[in-house]
């Protein structure tokens, strides 16, 4: 048995369903982000679990014990949220030490948890401060350590690093993911962030209109998407229209005529499309590569124009004259033939074009 479940939990509110038949298991010690955009339903399911909502349908249970009635505060979890929610008044120890002071714990045991808390978090020596005190990062450290200090079963972590610029809110995922593993503890992270959900999450369930889409590991929903709306949702792609034309049984390759063009897949990924229907297929920019121009004729390569170049970094992105019907867009990371108009041959690798029947 999993350690928390979700069985057919459903939502509604008046007529409006928000969260829609979730199916759901999640192992004990698992990082699970539920990802999606604003309105898909993973704010309300984290907020069934925390006990704030009741499903309208459905049973949500931890360590095969049904929580459904359960109020709030009796169901072991420890819950972060968005804004922190500490209490400004208060220091750092005391905010950590709310929750065991109101079970009237001993002041000697308060104070060994408080300083072991503490180590974890690396917050050792700020004990005495106050929040207006903090940097943002710090703020968040003091929000985990007095959800942690209760021991909880589970942890939901409510979008907890929105609020932090771009540097901070990396390095505090790398803290949140290193606490996590030390302790061991089941966490339920919500974000609308895919990098910060392929960063820290063991797996991923990408939600929309208040239903799964899809469930897997980061590199599995990045690289094998169910879907166009995943394969869009989990990153910019070039997406083009085309028609299958064959299908090799033998080799597990099909050809897509596209605009006259002709592009090989890998069909094996595809099984539901047959000759003759309408597809559309899709390359991520960084998997598109620049070739030697003495390959024109090889497969799946081209001449194209380049239309516009833009500085990213890391990357050039290159941005071509239309091409099967759309301005595709390539990011490579040592390009030198930055003139516009300028010709370039490109290849599109067979294994990293996905298609999905339209």
């Amino acid at each position: 048995m999993a350690y928390l479940e979700l069985k057919g939990i459903t939502k509604k509110f008046g007529d409006f369903t928000a969260v829609k038949d979730m199916n759901l298991l999640v192992e004990k010690g698992e990082f699970v982000a539920l990802l999606g955009g604003s309105g898909c339903g993973k704010t309300t399911t984290l907020r069934m679990l925390a006990g704030f909502i009741e499903p309208t349908e459905g049973i949500i249970s931890i360590k095969e014990k049904e929580i459904n009635n359960v109020p709030t505060n009796k169901r072991n979890i420890g819950i972060v949220f968005q804004d922190y929610a500490l209490f400004p008044h208060m220091t750092v120890f005391e905010n950590i030490s709310f929750g065991l002071k109101l079970q009237k714990q001993k002041n000697d045991y308060i104070k060994e948890k408080v300083a072991s808390v503490l180590s974890m978090v690396k917050l050792d020596g700020l004990e005495m401060r106050y929040p207006r005190e903090l940097s943002g990062g710090q703020q968040q450290r003091v929000a985990v350590a007095r959800a942690l200090i209760m021991e909880p079963d589970v942890l939901l972590l409510d979008e907890p690093l929105s609020n932090l610029d771009a540097k901070l809110r990396e390095e505090m995922q790398v803290e949140i993911r290193n606490i996590q593993q030390s302790i061991g503890i089941t966490t339920i992270l919500v974000t609308h962030d895919q990098s910060e959900a392929m960063s820290i999450a063991d797996r991923i369930v990408i939600m929309n209109t208040g239903e799964i889409m899809q469930i897997g590991s980061p590199k599995q929903v990045f690289e094998e998407p169910s879907s166009q709306f995943i394969a869009d949702f989990m990153g910019y792609t070039n997406f083009m229209d085309g028609e299958i034309e064959s299908i090799d049984e033998k080799t597990g390759i099909c050809t897509i005529n596209s605009f006259g063009k002709k592009i090989k897949s890998d069909y094996t990924k595809n099984m539901n499309c047959s000759v003759g229907d309408k597809v559309q297929f899709s390359i991520r920019p960084e998997s598109i590569k620049i070739a030697d121009r003495m390959d024109n004729n090889s497969e799946n390569t081209f001449v194209v124009s380049i239309k516009s170049v833009s500085y990213k970094g890391s990357v050039t992105r290159i941005t071509t004259d239309e091409f099967m019907g759309v301005d595709l867009c390539i990011d490579i990371a040592d390009f030198s033939e930055e003139n516009v108009g300028n010709e370039i041959t490109i290849k599109l690798p067979c294994k990293n074009i996905k298609f999905f029947k339209k």
